[in-house]
């Protein structure tokens, strides 16, 4: 079942940043997402990438091991200094982006990288890094509920909306945790349409809210 003629688009990068204390299902979940995108729908064609139309990899400040909420042991793709061009770059949250928000050398590359590509989007408190920026300035956003006090601390111009689990004004951010995954097929929508969106959701048994 062809969903979207699978010649046509060129492949978009989607670049997921990880951190020490990065929240496990801000990163995995857009990454099952993307990586599991086809414009030709059923199994068989998740066995191979020819209708695949994103390049989905991770990547953090150095090669080195990464260690998630929960103690889970991650190998980045890329480090900064190598990683390929990024046409979407998701910014998780977690524990871990306290200490990013006083980090000049990640607090730098996301402003270069978000300022080059096609969608910028953020992940539970990825958010406050966003913030932190300008990205969100003048914009509606939300973040995890633990978090919206914060957000408007870091930038009081932000319209922190509390009952979305994902906002698109311009930069597409979501709620905590689980909302990456509807962040994804938000942005899956956007690039490809309701049908393939919805035809992945249905291939990983994920129920998309209206």
């Amino acid at each position: 079942m062809t969903l979207q003629n699978p010649t046509t688009p060129q492949k978009k990068n989607v670049g997921i940043l990880i951190f020490p204390e990065v929240e496990v299902l801000d990163f995995a979940g857009p990454f099952e997402v993307f990586s599991r995108t086809r414009l030709e729908g059923g199994v068989a064609s998740r066995r191979s990438e020819d209708s695949a139309p994103f390049e989905v990899f991770t990547v953090a400040k150095t090669m080195d091991e990464i260690q998630a909420v929960g103690r889970l042991r991650v190998t980045p793709t890329y480090s900064f200094a190598t990683v390929p061009n990024i046409d979407i770059l998701v910014v998780p949250g977690g524990f871990g982006t306290r200490p990013l928000l006083e980090e000049t050398e990640t607090l730098d590359w996301i402003k270069t990288v978000g300022q080059q590509v096609e969608q910028l989007t953020s992940v539970c408190t990825g958010a406050l890094l966003l913030a932190k920026l300008g990205f969100l300035t003048d914009k509606q956003a939300t973040t995890h509920w633990g978090a919206w006090d914060m957000l408007n601390q870091i930038d009081p111009s932000i319209s922190v909306q509390r009952d979305q689990r994902v906002v698109m004004d311009g930069v597409v951010t979501s709620a905590g945790v689980s909302a990456g995954i509807d962040m994804a097929f938000s942005v899956v929508e956007a690039f490809h349409g309701k049908a393939v969106a919805d035809e992945t959701a249905h291939y990983i048994e994920f129920l998309r809210r209206g």
